[in-house]
């Protein structure tokens, strides 16, 4: 994959994105075969069934992501003309809101047993002649499990700024969390184990309250950028440094005198309207376009560049 919409990757992103795939469908295999393990000793845990639900989950993004790339590749059309990358975004929306609901409903669960009293029961299976605990099982299975998020979570928190991608660090974060959802399980079967029933629900609610605050943050995000807040760093932290490079790269030219920038984030890309307060009241065509391709030279992600001559500038621009 070498351009998004209209814009040409260099080569640093290109490989950046091209090893963020890689390790987006070397997750999905992985999650998969964690899923099917889960299965087969999930038992009578409320806190493993809940790990085992979030497991799916956790293929959400992954999804949301690859899906997109497939449609953020198209150039700008007169249907769209700002090309399709808001489609990152949906993506992004979507996997939070489901992260709310079915966080939200497990939670809800895991209270109602509590609330009742349900005694959680776990038996015991043959294996090779001799009678075994299926707890045992279970926890030699989250034990095993959280060995590749150990990996692949750090390895896409490192792309995820180089791509400016929300997608890929939302789905680095939670994964870089999982062993709180293992742990929490192990908890909660061993709580059963030793009589301590409400251990399991207690340990399947911190598992439902963790999915529903990744995705409450996931959904904040992406609504808030679906919105067209400011541009900020691939992880909401701050507002994008591009707006003080492009200011300084307007004010640099000597029939500037004043510049602000409005930026908003269309996914990965940006799209940039530039205002500036000439020095003179003439205005030549050539001047505004080299102010134009000066800011795009800034950095790959402005995809979408207009400037403005105006006699003061805008409030609600950043200087």
């Amino acid at each position: 994959m070498k351009s998004l919409g209209r814009t040409d990757l260099p080569i640093e992103q290109r490989e950046a994105l091209h090893s963020a795939i890689r390790w987006e469908w070397f997750t999905i295999g992985y999650t998969c075969v964690t899923i099917a393990l889960i299965a087969f000793v999930v038992g009578g845990s409320q806190a493993m069934k809940t790990a085992w639900i979030e497991d799916m989950l956790s293929l959400i993004p992954q999804a949301s992501f690859l899906v997109a790339l497939l449609l953020i590749r198209h150039r700008p059309t007169r249907r769209f003309p700002y090309g399709l990358h808001r489609a990152m975004g949906v993506g992004h929306l979507v996997a939070g809101v489901a992260l709310v609901a079915i966080g939200g409903t497990l939670a809800v669960e895991a209270i109602v047993a509590l609330v009742t009293a349900e005694h959680p029961a776990i038996g015991t299976v043959s294996l090779f002649g001799a009678t075994v605990w299926m707890g045992w099982l279970m926890i030699g299975v989250m034990v095993l499990i959280v060995i590749g998020p150990l990996f692949y979570g750090p390895a896409k928190a490192r792309l995820a700024p180089v791509i400016h991608n929300k997608v890929l660090y939302a789905d680095a974060d939670m994964a870089r969390a999982d062993w709180h959802t293992n742990a929490a399980s192990i908890v909660g079967v061993l709580g059963i184990g030793i009589g301590w029933w409400w251990l399991d629900g207690a340990a399947a609610l911190f598992i439902s309250l963790g999915i529903v605050w990744d995705g409450y943050r996931n959904t904040r995000s992406a609504v808030r950028d679906l919105m067209d807040q400011r541009a900020l760093t691939h992880d909401d932290s701050e507002p994008d440094p591009l707006f003080g490079r492009i200011v300084d790269a307007l004010v640099a030219q000597p029939w500037i005198d004043q510049a602000s920038v409005r930026m908003r984030d269309m996914g990965q890309v940006f799209h940039v309207e530039a205002f500036v307060v000439p020095v003179r009241s003439r205005v030549r065509i050539d001047q505004l376009d080299a102010a134009r391709e000066a800011i795009a030279a800034l950095d790959w992600k402005v995809q979408d560049v207009v400037v403005v001559p105006v006699p003061s500038l805008p409030d609600e621009s950043e200087r």
